[in-house]
């Protein structure tokens, strides 16, 4: 849905030009029936389960996006987005009115610089070399969520140049919930991160760096921090994509240093049909417990707006390991703020198996 305003053009002041804006309405719905083994239970143990999952593969959201054009290729930007379980209706991401995105700025043919709550670098870094472009259930997020983090109280820069692509991220205070912004406290809730990457015709390829600190006075010399490279290449209908992730957690207490790499494909089967298979590993450093998952999901389009689809993943652990189809248990490490943040586990060492039907439909 669009509206588009002229502004009148004003005589009696001196100055005044003919500008042109819009506002754009967008949003997804996505819910389907999910089955999940080894669900753990009240009593301590694990039991099988069918469920409405929803936001899928896109969460479910709904947003307003604008721009207007200021003259000389300069433009003022908006950003204003929620995110919602379509199965209760509540808000997700902490609460948050517009816990997604919610930034205003201004763009030119060299890039956007903008103010406010923003998707990280590694967030669009993921979106673009993810094979399941870090879907909610069932992608690279499974082996660390923070692949889609957002901060709040940030300023972003992203820009193109040819096929030179680029990023810069500061916060002030990456998680509000949590704390960050403390007179005195220069490090609590600090986050920056950077980007570059290229592309040329089928190729491309980006890095990126993303380094945190913890959100309290107590916490706040507690580092965590990723390196990440990706690439892609389209062979027509088939698009083959690789990464790999570093990361480094240095906490009054302990340590934590781990690898993460996957792979996949993504296939244009049919004009209606797409088909997507991917491989992810983590490498605990020091340590036997290295987990291991698996992921295939097709996608059939009613029509360009609406999509049924079907996902079939399952994650192995070893040793020591406790990742679900969720994320990691806290055994990885209870001193960590962005890595061990599932709210569903395994038991240690025991695997799991997930299947799901859904629908969804953009707008």
């Amino acid at each position: 849905m669009k509206s588009r305003a002229w502004l009148a053009l004003l005589p009696l002041i001196p100055g005044a030009a003919l500008a042109q804006g819009s506002i754009t309405l967008y949003g997804v719905v996505d819910a389907g029936i999910e089955y999940l083994s080894h669900v753990p239970t009240a009593g301590g143990g694990s039991a099988s389960t069918v469920r409405m999952s929803t936001g899928n593969l896109s969460t479910s959201r709904f947003g307003l996006r604008g721009t207007e054009d200021l003259g000389s290729g300069l433009k003022g930007v908006f950003v204003l987005e929620n995110g919602f379980d379509l199965d209760t209706g509540k808000v997700n991401q902490g609460g948050r009115l517009f816990g997604r995105q919610a930034f205003v700025g201004l763009q030119n043919p060299y890039g956007t610089l903008t103010l406010g709550r923003h998707q990280t670098l590694l967030f669009d870094f993921s979106s673009a070399f993810d094979p399941m472009v870090i879907s909610t259930r069932y992608s690279l997020l499974m082996h660390d969520k923070w692949m889609s983090g957002r901060a709040d109280n940030s300023v972003k820069f992203t820009g193109t140049t040819g096929g030179i692509y680029y990023g810069l991220l500061y916060s002030t205070g990456y998680d509000s919930t949590a704390g960050g912004e403390i007179p005195g406290a220069s490090k609590a809730g600090r986050e920056w991160s950077a980007s570059f990457g290229y592309a040329n015709g089928p190729f491309s390829t980006r890095m990126a760096y993303d380094e945190v600190r913890g959100s309290t006075v107590a916490l706040q010399n507690n580092r965590e921090r990723r390196a990440a490279v990706g690439a892609a290449f389209a062979f027509s209908q088939l698009k083959v994509l690789a990464g790999y992730r570093y990361y480094s957690g240095d906490f009054t207490t302990s340590s934590l240093r781990t690898n993460l790499y996957w792979a996949g494909v993504q296939y244009q089967a049919t004009p209606a049909l797409s088909l997507t298979g991917a491989a992810y590993y983590t490498d605990v450093r020091n340590s036997s417990a290295d987990p291991y998952s698996f992921v295939l999901s097709g996608t059939y389009a009613l029509s360009k707006r609406t999509d049924l689809y079907t996902i079939l993943a399952y994650a192995k652990n070893r040793d020591d390991s406790a990742m679900g189809l969720s994320g990691f248990g806290p055994s990885l490490n209870p001193s960590a703020t962005t890595l061990v943040n599932a709210t569903e586990q395994v038991g240690t060492g025991q695997s799991q198996l997930g299947a799901i039907v859904g629908v969804r439909h953009r707008f």
